[in-house]
C-alpha cells in the first residue's frame, strides 16, 4: 500500500492541541483523522485503494399519521456486519488481510457510515453529495398530518471510532483520548448542522450485545436528521407550556436533591427526578449551551475526565461491563437554541447482575412506563460504585 502525504489531505489544528485531518475514502465519503495531542502518529496518510461499489440509494421516510413520527425505511442496514473478529474488523485501520473501513493507523476517526439511516443525498447538491428528490421541504412540510406521506431521508451518518483497537468503549479511553474525542463530536457537531436540509445532530454511543451493538469495536454514532426527533418535540412543548428556563430550573433543583452523583466546576451529573430506566443518569452544563460545538474549552477539559469517572462508575457496579446508550440531547439547528439545553442522558436496561428490563406491553405499545428502581436508589448505587474506583485508582 502506498503511503503519501496525499493533495487531497487537508489539515486543521483545534482546540485542545488536537489537529484534524480530513480526506475521502474511495467511493467519495468523507474520511476524516483526529489526532491526539503529541500523538506519535505522523502526518501522512495512506490513501484508500480500494474497489468500492456505488453507495446505496438515500432511503425513505414514511409519516405515520397517528403520532407524526417519521420512519425511515433503509433496507440497505439488513445487511450490516455482526460481531466480526478482530481481522475482519471494519473499523480497525487497514492491513493486508483486512480491507477496513480506515487506510491508516488513527488515534480517532469519523467517516460516513457505508450503510446509512439517513442520506447521503442532501435537499440541495453540496458537498459532493447528489441532491435529493421528494426531498422534506421545511419543518411545516414535516409537521403537516397526512395519509401516505413520503419524503427522501436526506441527511448524513458518521461512525466515531475511540480508538484503533479491536474492543473496549469510551469508558476505556484515558482522558486524552477521551478529549480528542469530545473535540471531535463538537467539530462534526458544526459542520453537520451547516448541512442543507439537516434539522437536528445526535452523537450516540450503544454499549454493549443487550442494546443491539453489531462491533465490539470502541466507537460511537452521529446522526444528523431532517427533523427535529419526537424526544426534542416533546422537550420543546415542555419549555412552550412552563417558562424559557426549564433546564436552569432543572438543574437547581436537582443540585439540591440526594440524586447528584457528580459535581464539577462546570458540569453536574445526577439522576433524573423521574427516570425511566433502572440505570439512568443525567449529564448537564452548568450553564445554558445548545450543542457540543459551543461549549468552551474548559469546560470540554472537565468533561473528558469526569464522563470517564461517570462511565467508569457505571462498570463498577456489577462484575461485568454494563451495557449502556449514551445520548447527547443537542438543540435543533434552526429553532429552540436559546431554550433547549445540551444534556447527556445515559440510560441501561441492567436492573441486577443478571437482570434487564424489557419493554413490554405498557411501556412499548402505550409508552406507559413503570420503574423498578427509585431514583434515590439508583443515585445512591451510582455513587457507590464511583466511590470504588476512585478508592482503586488512588
Amino acid at each position: 500500500m502506498n503511503t503519501h502525504h496525499s493533495p487531497e489531505l487537508r489539515t486543521t489544528e483545534l482546540g485542545g492541541g488536537v489537529v484534524k485531518r480530513a480526506t475521502t475514502l474511495a467511493d467519495g465519503r468523507d474520511l476524516i483523522y483526529y489526532d491526539d495531542p503529541g500523538t506519535t502518529l505522523g502526518p501522512e496518510r495512506s490513501v484508500d485503494a480500494r474497489t468500492l461499489g456505488p453507495r446505496p440509494d438515500t432511503a425513505s421516510m414514511r409519516l405515520d399519521v397517528l403520532t407524526g413520527d417519521w420512519i425511515t425505511v433503509a433496507a440497505n442496514r439488513q445487511n450490516r456486519v455482526m460481531m466480526p473478529g478482530a481481522d475482519a474488523d471494519p473499523l480497525a485501520p487497514q492491513t493486508p488481510g483486512n480491507p477496513s473501513e480506515v487506510p491508516s493507523n488513527y488515534d480517532v476517526a469519523v467517516f460516513e457510515n457505508r450503510s446509512p439511516a439517513f442520506g447521503p443525498a442532501l435537499t440541495e447538491a453540496t458537498g459532493g453529495a447528489p441532491a435529493a428528490s421528494n426531498r422534506p421541504r421545511g419543518l411545516d412540510d414535516l409537521d403537516a398530518l397526512g395519509l401516505g406521506r413520503t419524503r427522501t431521508a436526506v441527511g448524513r451518518c458518521e461512525v466515531v471510532c475511540f480508538s484503533p483497537d479491536h474492543s473496549g468503549s469510551f469508558g476505556t479511553q484515558s482522558v486524552t483520548r477521551a478529549r480528542t474525542v469530545i473535540e471531535a463530536l463538537a467539530d462534526r457537531t458544526a459542520a453537520l448542522s451547516q448541512l442543507p436540509g439537516i434539522q437536528q445532530v445526535f452523537p450516540f454511543e450503544n454499549r454493549g450485545e443487550a442494546i443491539g451493538v453489531t462491533l465490539p469495536h470502541p466507537h460511537g454514532q452521529i446522526y444528523a436528521y431532517p427533523y427535529v426527533t419526537p424526544r426534542t418535540a416533546r422537550t420543546l412543548e415542555s419549555i412552550d407550556r412552563t417558562a424559557p428556563d426549564l433546564f436552569q430550573r432543572i438543574l437547581d433543583h436537582e443540585q439540591t436533591s440526594e440524586r447528584v452523583v457528580l459535581q464539577g466546576e462546570h458540569w453536574t451529573a445526577f439522576v433524573p427526578f423521574a427516570a425511566r430506566w433502572p440505570l439512568e443518569v443525567h449529564l448537564m452544563p452548568h450553564r445554558h449551551v445548545p450543542d457540543l460545538a459551543e461549549t468552551t474549552a474548559a469546560e470540554r477539559d472537565e468533561l473528558a475526565p469526569l464522563y470517564l469517572t461517570l462511565l467508569r462508575g457505571v462498570d463498577a457496579m456489577y462484575d461485568t461491563p454494563t451495557p449502556y446508550i449514551a445520548a447527547w440531547h443537542q438543540a435543533p439547528v434552526n429553532i429552540g437554541r436559546d431554550t433547549a439545553r445540551l444534556h447527556l442522558q445515559l440510560t441501561s436496561p441492567r436492573r441486577g447482575a443478571d437482570k434487564l428490563k424489557f419493554l413490554a406491553g405498557s411501556e412499548a405499545a402505550m409508552w406507559a412506563w413503570a420503574a423498578e428502581v427509585t431514583p434515590e436508589q439508583g443515585a445512591e448505587r451510582l455513587r457507590e460504585a464511583i466511590a470504588r474506583t476512585e478508592a482503586v485508582t488512588q
